[in-house]
């Protein structure tokens, strides 16, 4: 069989190349000219484990390719998967323009049957513009060629996002005809041979899926984080708690774990969208708006904690951050919590030393480098004559540190966890003060002499 996936972007790229990986002749279009020759040298946009070796696998096999050019890579395809970017609006809807302008430009240039397949995550209804959008440039070139638009939202983990795709919990198909479904299975036969199901459902269920899984998971980590806000309150641990009810089956223990808010592309933009797509039909996703509502709060959680134990008197000081990027195992900091800590701690005239195993390059896009903003070159470089540790990202190499040249490192031995990554009675005991999201905080145990 052979695809082509327009957009080289997160969703794009592995979609492409994960379909490469099983033997399908797979051509990934973008309009940046950069981009695409940057591919063809194996220069990746993203950081995504396995992606860059998997790419060059297949690009030197003969399986993958890359393109500016639409018109030429659609012939001859049996599906197009449209996998542009839909950004939100100012009103958190999302924007459309991109996924129907290659909408329009597969009705000006496909040249025989073809499925044409929404992967970009967008708001239920979408499909119908789409096919609106193709048949109105078949009409222009008085061309009777025939087309199924699907329905096919992606399912993938930043950081684990090819064992998603190749091993997937699920794969959700919208289907309008029979031949279309056809086609789609045929194409997904590969990733069914170990038992992976594939549900096929109506086009609009199948958008509805999408905004619905996210929202929900989105839900668990605001009420895990509004219920530690809780426990620090009435002086419980959210950790036992979460143990406690993470171990009932109908809850499970993923998702549950508290800290300073969600980021990324997925949870934000999809929770705003969903909320702006039912006001548009009137409802009211109340749930959703306290999720939304919780989740800005949860961010500026770590700064707090900071201006609480330094009383309010930031300027002059100096913080070290280890973490940027919004989760581990990516160089993403779209909606990231270190955006929000970061603009905070300097609008109160602090300075900031930072560090990220692989965000650092995307760091000094968004936010830039000046004398008040330094990224380090490791983790221990960024506590030098720092005031304070912040853990914002929970990398794996964060997890099990020298805690003796951490404190020889920093002015005051101080550490403000966002992620709960350390026990407290260990640092106490080392003579740390310690905050926690959700847990009591410790001051340093003071040994008394005679």
């Amino acid at each position: 069989m052979r695809i082509a996936v327009v957009g080289t972007g997160y969703v794009g790229l592995v979609t492409g190349t994960c379909f490469a990986e099983v033997g399908i002749d797979v051509t990934c279009i973008d309009v940046n000219v950069k981009k695409i020759e940057d591919l063809r040298q194996g220069v990746l946009p993203i950081y995504e484990p396995g992606l860059e070796e998997m790419v060059l696998r297949n690009v030197e096999k003969g399986r993958l390719h890359f393109s500016t050019d639409l018109a030429s890579a659609i012939k001859g395809c049996d599906a197009a998967f449209i996998a542009v970017g839909t950004p939100p609006g100012e009103d958190g809807s999302a924007d459309l323009k991109y996924v129907l302008g290659v909408a329009r430009e597969i009705g000006q240039h496909m040249d025989e049957y073809l499925v044409v397949v929404t992967k970009s995550t967008v708001p239920v209804g979408t499909a119908k513009k789409v096919k609106q959008a193709v048949t109105e440039e078949l009409g222009k070139r008085g061309s009777g060629l025939t087309f199924d638009v699907a329905s096919n939202p992606e399912f993938l983990k930043e950081g684990a996002a090819i064992d998603d795709f190749l091993k997937p919990d699920r794969i959700v198909i919208g289907v309008e005809s029979e031949q279309a479904e056809e086609v789609m299975r045929r194409l997904y036969k590969p990733f069914l041979l170990n038992g992976h199901p594939i549900i096929f459902m109506d086009v609009p269920s199948a958008e509805m899926t999408k905004y619905a899984a996210n929202s929900m998971l989105a839900t668990k980590i605001s009420f895990m984080n509004d219920i530690a806000n809780l426990c620090e309150i009435m002086g419980a641990d959210v950790n036992m708690v979460r143990r406690g009810i993470g171990s009932d089956s109908r809850i499970g223990n993923k998702f549950i774990y508290p800290g300073i808010g969600y980021g990324g592309s997925c949870f934000p933009k999809d929770v705003k969208a969903l909320i702006k797509t039912a006001a548009e039909n009137g409802y009211q996703m109340q749930i959703l708006q306290a999720v939304e509502s919780v989740n800005e709060n949860q961010k500026e959680v770590l700064f707090n904690k900071v201006m609480k134990h330094f009383g309010g008197e930031l300027a002059g000081k100096t913080f070290a951050l280890w973490g940027l990027s919004f989760k581990p195992k990516t160089d993403d900091m779209r909606e990231a919590p270190s955006l929000v800590i970061i603009e905070k701690l300097l609008a109160e005239g602090a300075s900031v030393k930072a560090y990220d195993p692989v965000a650092i390059k995307e760091a000094k896009h968004m936010i830039g480098e000046n004398d008040r903003v330094e990224y380090a070159k490791d983790e221990y470089e960024a506590l030098i004559d720092a005031d304070a540790l912040l853990i914002v990202t929970e990398w794996p190499e964060f997890r099990s540190p020298n805690f003796q040249v951490i404190g020889k490192l920093l002015k005051s031995k101080v550490i403000i966890d966002g992620r709960n990554i350390y026990e407290a009675k260990e640092l106490q005991e080392q003579g740390f003060a310690y905050y926690g999201i959700g847990v009591r905080e410790v001051q340093p145990v003071i040994e008394m002499t005679n």
